[in-house]
């Protein structure tokens, strides 16, 4: 499990890590009321870069508004959060490939069950990154818990008290021998994984859960989508049902934290000849190769 580094931004500065401290009578604390992303920095040598930063501060403009907290937007703009990053890299100073997670966490002590103007803390830290799911071959379990609905906890919105539903059915996966769960949303059909958004390939043609099925609209999602359709691969996103996963030709999820990672295996079923499949190896390179060189979609800021 990869330890936060030393110095982490909290409030408005760089402190060490273990003054960053949230008080047990906070929201944040009470009732998860936090939100966050996770973006990935890149070390090659001298250089630093992140892919896609200005997508995942708009996700956390997003996640607040979803929710109702409504002081961020008004105390941040995207340079102050550019900023802020580029000083807790440089503090921190890695020598290999990191993650950064952000998040919004609501501060304010004991004010009940509400959210709107209420006080806000923003903290940021960097660890090692060190994919959350094997790189080599995914062994999936479909969950018996079903995915929070977007009618309860919106999943566009990643809500820190929201990830118990995650929990659950990860850890139920992780004592039944498999490495990840498959959500299934109230009707059945398939949603993501505990923290990752799954593809399937059929005929040659990348099939994704819509943006309506209870899930979270992932910013790698996106790029895989437009990788994709660059690379002439037919794309189409719609509902799943769950035994399309079983006689897929190919199974791969996405994520920050998980990359571009083929599954081999759901509910004890061989996907395809039981081996990572080669239209998922080629969106992995390209993806690969997107975090760290991309120019053409302005993806890559400097840092």
């Amino acid at each position: 499990m990869a330890e936060p580094y030393s110095r982490v931004f909290f409030g408005d500065r760089i402190v060490d890590a273990d003054q960053a401290k949230l008080g047990v009578a906070t929201s944040a604390m009470l009732y998860g009321l936090s939100v966050y992303t996770v973006f990935p920095v890149q070390v090659d040598g001298g250089t630093r870069s992140v892919f896609r930063l200005a997508d995942h501060f708009q996700r956390l403009v997003e996640s607040c508004k979803i929710i109702g907290i409504d002081r961020f937007a008004g105390e941040w703009d995207f340079e102050r959060f550019a900023a802020a990053t580029r000083e807790l890299v440089a503090e921190n100073d890695p020598q290999r490939d990191v993650f950064v997670r952000a998040s919004v966490h609501v501060d304010e002590s004991i004010p009940g069950t509400r959210v709107r103007g209420c006080g806000i803390t923003v903290s940021m830290f960097v660890y090692d990154a060190v994919p959350i799911v094997p790189q080599d071959g995914m062994r999936l379990k479909t969950s018996q818990w079903r995915r929070i609905p977007d009618d309860a906890i919106p999943s566009r919105a990643k809500v820190n008290g929201a990830y118990v539903n995650s929990v659950l059915a990860k850890q139920d996966a992780i004592d039944a021998g498999y490495d990840d769960a498959i959500f299934l949303d109230t009707q059945g059909h398939v949603c993501e994984l505990s923290a990752a958004n799954i593809f399937l390939v059929r005929g040659g043609t990348v099939v994704t859960p819509d943006v309506s099925s209870d899930i979270l609209d992932g910013i790698n999602r996106r790029t895989i989508l437009t990788l994709a359709a660059e690379d002439g691969i037919p794309v189409v996103e719609r509902a799943v049902d769950l035994t399309e996963l079983y006689i897929a030709d190919e199974v791969f999820v996405t994520g920050t934290s998980a990359g571009v990672s083929p599954v081999i295996e759901v509910d004890g079923r061989a996907v395809g000849d039981g081996r990572p499949g080669p239209i998922s190896g080629a969106l992995r390179k390209r993806h690969t190769a997107a975090l760290r060189t991309d120019v053409e979609h302005g993806w890559v800021t400097p840092i």
